[in-house]
């Protein structure tokens, strides 16, 4: 994982309108495997090179959802980090993601209701400067009152 940004907690009362946090990860062959055992999506458009050859993407593709994970990765991890409980995300798959693509993964701050500890975001995730991925996520942020 290419991951340049600190991982941990920003608590509701330091989060502001416009902060940005990413990381960077190449997708590989054993990532999509790992995401297929663990899923139990087995579709042979992710693992099986001849089928997928014969498909509109012609080659094989990682899962849709093992790219958003990486959305799920930034906003656990860095914005707001750690304690964050997911609310609600929607999802717009705009491009394939394949093995060995480098996919850049980037939420915004778009919303924040302090009072309710809620935070909106503006999910991307683009291969190649291409956005393959846009939704928006809902999330509780940690507060520091709870700590």
């Amino acid at each position: 994982m290419l991951d340049n940004m600190p991982r941990g907690t920003i608590c509701i009362e330091d989060i502001e309108m416009g902060m940005t946090r990413h990381l960077r990860k190449e997708v590989t062959d054993r990532d999509i495997e790992l995401f297929a055992e663990v899923s139990t999506d087995h579709n042979p458009v992710h693992l099986d090179d001849a089928y997928a050859q014969d498909t509109i993407f012609e080659g094989r593709i990682a899962h849709g959802m093992l790219t958003a994970g990486l959305i799920s990765a930034v906003i656990g991890e860095q914005l707001p980090g750690h304690g964050t409980i997911y609310m609600g995300q929607t999802l717009k798959f705009l491009g394939p993601v394949r093995p060995g693509d480098v996919v850049y993964a980037e939420v915004k701050v778009i919303g924040v209701d302090y009072a309710k500890r809620r935070v909106q975001l503006d999910c991307i995730c683009k291969v190649d400067g291409k956005k393959v991925l846009a939704g928006e996520a809902t999330v509780l942020a940690p507060s520091r009152k709870f700590d």
